[in-house]
């Protein structure tokens, strides 16, 4: 239950990452693709910053994840289809971040980590 949406948010941070790829194929030079790279790679910067947040204070990461997820449901309303795909993980990993800071006195007795987090 520990390392379950720390493990998930990096995988959905490699995923997002690969959206970032098609930078490559628009022939454009080096510095604008660079450039082009650096702006595709906010998104997923923004899920590791919070990672990072949530790796202490997990309440931080149920909150940011599930407004990212409401934030991205409200901008991308007419495409159902990446709704799911980035809303969900989203929601998911902040339930989980909130279900662990919730739980966590009982989490990180099993694991052996001390009880902090507030």
């Amino acid at each position: 239950m520990f390392w379950s949406p720390r493990v998930l948010c990096i995988a959905f941070a490699l995923f997002l990452s690969l959206f970032a790829l098609d930078v490559f194929n628009e022939g454009l030079g080096l510095w604008k693709t660079f450039l082009a790279l650096s702006i595709h790679l906010i998104p997923t910067a923004f899920v590791v910053l919070v990672l990072a947040l949530s790796w202490r204070w997990e309440w931080v990461g149920g909150i940011l994840y599930i407004a990212a997820g409401i934030l991205y449901l409200i901008e991308a309303r007419h495409h159902p289809d990446w709704v799911v795909v980035i809303s969900g993980p989203l929601f998911l990993v902040g339930a989980l971040f909130l279900l662990n800071w919730l739980k966590r006195v009982e989490i990180r007795a099993k694991q052996g980590i001390p009880a902090s987090g507030m």
